[in-house]
């Protein structure tokens, strides 16, 4: 159970102690230089990156004792670990749960009466102040925003925390933790190379993991912010898409025809895989072979040799914990390949199934992984496991688990629908309520029936009402997930959190964009991630089980047309469709792009 206030007393104390001590402190050892692996052509992305430092989180958070919060040897691992969440592109603060909150408890536990904090390895009074100066430097970092603080108390911590940073960090950091700098490209293929498939990063023989792991990604989230500084902005000029008459069913099939055989002859890599930038990659080989499994029968012959050579390819990359995946996002991997297994309806993948269901079971944000249900998170799946859950990784893993043969009482359905109920924009069922920090307000639930990406967070952006209170904005993709979600979990269409997701549907209905964005600066964001927008409103539309919405201006479509009219009319000469508008997500890749719009079409016939 989370403990209000946990940081504000602590910070406090030992702020006066940390700051007397600052020439106590010693040079933290460096770490031998990494061997680079053979020159290599290929380049990163600061995606890549990203997922280089999500896999290390991971790994970083089993090591976590569950009991105690400790991470590593001591109040010194812990303190660096808490600074690396901190750090990252992620962000991480108290709020995330038990990998930062436990890990908080620890550090307080160790606080003598003087206010020092450290454990029993610093004997000496310079360790003893070194592991004060850090723990300080690290509830800083991650307690500013700390939950059930508010009025004077949230007013004092964040004047702590600001000194903290400005005064102690400015002074100590050099000599306790030096600032990483970014890794040139060489650098970063051989620390990239390292990293095991568990999310460790090994370096030079030391037997502490956390240490060399933390290390490694302090250093990557310095080049992952280099990286994603540099990298080609969205254009900001978009194209309207295009249009089309209404299609028929013949034409449908002819256009998925046409998509399969791209992906077949154009897209993979080799038979039966495929990827990005030549490498194979069982994510989207999965997503691809549920595309040409959704194309209508008789297919081609080549087109049913890849879907074998596939299925059989993604079995085997299985894990013992029942995960399918290649080292990154095990959630997203596993759940796509569980949707093509389950669609190519074969006994001989039914044990590779249920396994890859009970993995999904675990990585849910629950009791198990020291989230109590009031908690924000609680109920939520993240990419890889509980580190930062959102409604994009858990309607992903429902569609999963319902395709699995996971029932509506399921127990991981009602949790989710914990999850759900914190992502809508609905007060009467979502209680979530951020403190503000600095100069932003607080953050709660509107009423529009929309849902933004989290619990109290939308890649929209949030709606600012006058006494400075934040709204997460509601936008289509996640509004659909939502609404899908409530229907995997059993509620029924008459259910009041069912019908004020419908509500925002009918108002906000379009295949022009994924709307939700009107108030970017930049008019491609309503494009970015398009074709999941669509697949998202298929998938809910025809689980609601009605091929007609009446919009706010009374105007009746059927979005089976609409939507069927839509894609044939993108798809390009070679039969294959690409997000022109925004490559984000991969949607610039005609493959994904392909696979994608082949999943749509199927709920069109």
């Amino acid at each position: 159970m989370p403990k209000a206030n946990r940081n504000l007393p602590l910070v406090a104390c030992i702020l006066t102690v940390a700051l007397s001590a600052l020439g106590c402190s010693e040079k933290s050892a460096q770490s031998a230089p990494v061997q680079a692996p053979e020159a290599s052509e290929i380049t990163y992305s600061s995606p890549q990156v990203g997922d280089a430092i999500d896999r290390a989180v991971r790994y970083l958070r089993g090591e976590q004792n569950r009991n105690t919060g400790q991470y590593g040897e001591g109040v010194e691992d812990t303190a660096r670990v808490l600074i690396a969440l901190a750090q990252s592109p992620r962000a991480y603060s108290i709020d995330d749960g038990p990998l930062v909150a436990d890990a908080v408890d620890y550090l307080r536990d160790h606080r003598t009466g003087a206010g020092l904090i450290f454990d029993e390895t610093a004997t000496a009074n310079d360790a003893k102040i070194r592991q004060t100066l850090l723990a300080a430097l690290a509830l800083a970092k991650v307690g500013a925003s700390g939950s059930g603080v508010d009025g004077e108390e949230a007013e004092a911590l964040a004047t702590a925390a600001k000194a903290v940073d400005e005064v102690a960090f400015a002074q100590v950091s050099g000599a306790l933790l030096p600032l990483a700098e970014p890794l040139d490209a060489a650098a970063l293929r051989a620390t990239l190379h390292t990293q095991a498939e568990s999310g460790l990063f090994p370096q030079g023989g030391l037997a502490n993991t956390v240490s060399t792991t933390t290390s490694a990604m302090a250093a990557l989230t310095a080049t992952w912010h280099e990286l994603r500084s540099g990298e080609v902005k969205p254009a900001s000029e978009v194209r309207p898409l295009p249009t089309a008459a209404a299609v028929d069913v013949q034409k449908i099939t002819e256009s998925m025809n046409r998509g399969a055989l791209y992906l077949v002859n154009e897209g993979a890599v080799e038979v039966g895989r495929w990827g990005a930038m030549g490498q194979a990659d069982p994510g989207i080989t999965a997503m691809v072979l549920g595309g040409l499994l959704a194309t209508p029968e008789p297919r081609p012959t080549e087109v049913d040799a890849a879907i074998n050579a596939g299925l059989e390819w993604l079995v085997s990359m299985q894990k013992e914990d029942g995960a399918i995946h290649a080292g990154q996002l095990a959630n997203y991997v596993t759940s796509a390949s569980i949707l093509a297994l389950a669609a190519a309806d074969r006994p001989e993948f039914k044990a590779a199934i249920e396994d890859a269901r009970q993995f999904l079971t675990v990585l849910q944000a629950d009791e198990g992984e020291g989230y109590a249900p009031g908690h924000r998170y609680y109920g939520g799946v993240g990419y890889g496991g509980d580190e930062r859950p959102d409604l994009s990784n858990l309607q992903m893993a429902m569609d999963a688990l319902a395709a699995a043969g996971t029932k509506a009482e399921d127990p991981a359905f009602n949790k989710a629908l914990a999850f759900l109920e914190r992502c809508q924009n609905r007060s009467e069922s979502n209680d979530v309520a951020v403190v503000g920090t600095g100069d932003l307000g607080a953050i709660k639930s509107g009423n529009d029936g929309g849902s933004g990406y989290a619990p109290g967070e939308s890649k929209a952006g949030y709606v600012t009402l006058a006494d400075g209170t934040r709204v997460p904005r509601s936008y289509g993709s996640m509004t659909f997930a939502l609404l899908k979600g409530y229907l995997l979990a059993g509620l029924q269409r008459d259910d009041p959190r069912v019908e004020a997701t419908w509500t925002w549907i009918t108002k906000n209905y379009s295949l022009d964009l994924n709307p939700g964005f009107e108030a970017s600066e930049d008019p491609s964001e309503a494009y970015q991630g398009l074709f999941y927008y669509f697949l998202a409103m298929a998938r809910a539309l025809e689980l609601y089980g009605s091929d007609e919405i009446t919009t706010a201006d009374g105007n009746t479509h059927n979005w089976k047309k609409d939507l069927s009219a839509r894609l044939t009319a993108m798809q390009k000469g070679d039969g294959s469709w690409e997000n022109t508008n925004s490559p984000r997500w991969f949607e610039g890749n005609p493959t994904l792009a392909t696979a994608y719009a082949l999943l749509i079409m199927e709920s069109t016939l």
